[in-house]
């Protein structure tokens, strides 16, 4: 199958939470912050962007996260 580089997704949705969502990916996978977002980092999540998003750092952490093909091991906040 293909390699995932990058999930972009909402922490609350319809049916499951973005935990859930993060544990199902990681389980078929081979591979002082506010409570949600330390948890989905703990789950192992790379990075997360606060609402309301614009286009531009979509676009900037998509190269942040791409940069030589290597998933980046910092933390980044973007957004409000």
């Amino acid at each position: 199958g293909s390699k995932v580089h990058m999930i972009i997704t909402d922490y609350c949705m319809p049916g499951m939470t973005g935990y859930e969502l993060l544990r199902k990916i990681k389980e078929s996978s081979n591979l002082n912050v506010p409570t949600r977002i330390k948890k989905c980092l703990d789950e192992g999540a790379e990075e997360f962007m606060l609402k309301p998003l614009k286009q531009s750092d979509v676009k900037r952490l998509r190269c942040h996260m791409m940069q030589l093909g290597q998933p980046c091991n910092g933390r980044l906040c973007m957004g409000r």
